[in-house]
């Protein structure tokens, strides 16, 4: 389906790989012009390269998304560079595996500085740049594990991911009358460079446990997360759509 955003910007935050990496990209082929954020700088920028191939446009910001100050920067610079704020994807993210009483005060608090305090940071700086124009439409990266299921020795993820799950339903309430649409999405076992560290034995189990009997690829989230910012879905919103292969239906 081919989405008209053709004049219109969208922001993507952990854009350097994976599914932020092939969110750009899909927001690009629909039309927008696309802000590219991460701390990667060399990988943030081949992903604009690849934009441009298509013939789409984009730009990459540096930015580390846990500092207001940077997340200010990051949308003025928006700004700057092209005038107004219509989507935005905030979907940097990380998560290790750790055991619940060995894990350190600072490693919880790094997972949900990144994971939860900087999506409510984006959109404090998003939301009214986006008013600006006449509203827009928000999408907040969760996970199957905390979105929706617990993952053992996840316990700071899973808590931030729960978190921007309930962050989104009660922003969406808030902006609903004001043309701000705000939804998140919780991804199962995606095809990304995170897959590359789990062991092969590993890895096949999993996949056995999905009743699609694969991965989902990156590709796959991307276009979900398009839509639901696109005018298709304007009658959509605080929701969170579960993408997993079906796994979480047993």
């Amino acid at each position: 389906m081919k989405l008209t955003m053709i004049d219109k910007v969208a922001m993507v935050t952990g854009g350097s790989s994976g599914i932020g990496k092939a969110t750009a990209i899909e927001f690009a082929k629909q039309g927008a012009k696309v802000i590219v954020a991460a701390r990667r700088e060399a990988k943030g920028r081949e992903t604009v390269e690849e934009i441009e191939a298509l013939g789409g446009q984009g730009k990459f910001v540096k930015a580390d998304v846990t500092q207001a100050f940077e997340i200010e920067r990051l949308v003025q610079q928006t700004l700057e560079a092209y005038g107004r704020l219509d989507y935005a994807c905030n979907n940097a993210g990380f998560g290790k595996s750790i055991p619940l009483l060995e894990r350190t005060e600072s490693e919880w608090d790094a997972e949900i500085e990144v994971n939860l305090k900087a999506v409510w940071l984006c959109m404090k700086y998003q939301i009214p740049t986006m008013q600006q124009t006449g509203g827009g439409s928000i999408l907040n990266m969760a996970s199957m594990g905390g979105g929706v299921i617990g993952v053992p020795e996840l316990s700071s993820y899973n808590a931030a991911k729960a978190g921007v799950v309930g962050l989104t339903r009660s922003a969406s309430l808030e902006f609903a009358q004001k043309n701000i649409r705000i939804n998140s999405i919780s991804p199962g076992l995606i095809s990304t460079e995170i897959l590359s560290n789990v062991a092969e034995e590993t890895l096949n189990a999993m996949v056995a446990s999905i009743p699609m009997k694969r991965a989902g690829e990156a590709a796959e989230i991307a276009r979900a997360v398009v839509w639901l910012c696109s005018k298709n879905a304007s009658y959509i919103t605080g929701q969170n759509l579960v993408i997993d292969g079906g796994f979480t239906i047993q």
